[in-house]
């Protein structure tokens, strides 16, 4: 069954300050470096995240990733998935995703 896509905005409207703002957050941030550390860019289920969260908690920490342009999410019906959008953030905010998974490695960045 084919997902429908949850639109986030267009790669050219990316705002740095709302990135900033969904980084903020300590979990988020911990999507955003588990999905900058997967090179493949796959797709993930919201519940592959290893969260001490509600259920309605990630929800709105996933829309607000959505809706900052960090991530795409596509709604299944029964369940969501999540991929990061790794060239439009790369493109806009070059080596932000290359610090989000040197922190997820432990290591450091090279920028």
């Amino acid at each position: 069954m084919a997902g429908k896509n949850l639109a986030g905005p267009q790669a050219d409207a990316l705002d740095l300050g709302a990135v900033f703002r969904a980084l903020a957050d300590e979990h988020r941030r911990s999507v955003m470096m588990q999905l900058a550390a997967d090179r493949g860019d796959n797709e993930r289920g919201c519940n592959s995240f290893d969260l001490p969260i509600s259920k309605q908690t990630q929800t709105h920490h996933f829309r607000v990733l959505r809706e900052a342009g960090l991530i795409d999410e596509i709604d299944y019906g029964n369940r969501k998935g999540v991929r990061l959008r790794r060239t439009d953030v790369e493109k806009k905010f070059p080596g932000l995703l290359a610090l989000l998974e040197a922190q997820a490695t432990g290591g450091a960045a090279s920028c």
